[in-house]
């Protein structure tokens, strides 16, 4: 648990160093409203709760998974109003899932691209190169 300065909460450091989330993320989260405004000490300083803590981890976790923002915000929200089923959040997660199956294959492509037009290049001392020829094709028009 990160070290409370008083009984009132967790700074923004705390909260920061507990879930290596940036400080400046961390109040991107608030502006963005998926975190909500901390309460304030009488010096102006952010002190968060528990469940404020609990919620900066599930955003964290989520975006390493790769959850957008707006995502995130709606599964937030389903639990804000506790008006959600596992179903719904299993379907999200399908639908997350087979977006990043769509990525992983086009960076297949990319690789395979990549790997072809690195196979073309002599690597020699002439201006010729077969990559930047490559890279200046006109699209064709199939």
């Amino acid at each position: 648990m990160p070290e409370f300065t008083n009984a009132r909460g967790y700074p923004i450091g705390a909260m920061s160093k507990h879930t290596g989330v940036n400080i400046e993320t961390i109040r991107y989260y608030e502006r963005i409203e998926i975190m909500p405004k901390p309460d304030r000490t009488s010096g102006g300083n952010r002190q968060y709760n528990h469940d404020q803590l609990k919620r900066l981890s599930f955003i964290k976790r989520s975006r390493e998974i790769g959850f957008s923002i707006e995502e995130i915000r709606a599964l937030l929200e389903m639990v804000d109003r506790r008006d959600f089923t596992c179903g719904e959040v299993h379907s999200m997660t399908i639908n997350h899932l087979a977006s990043v199956k769509e990525k992983i294959l086009a960076l297949r492509r990319l690789e395979d691209a990549l790997k072809k037009m690195a196979s073309e290049c002599s690597r020699g001392d002439v201006p010729d190169c077969p990559i930047l020829d490559t890279l200046f094709q006109e699209p064709s028009t199939a």
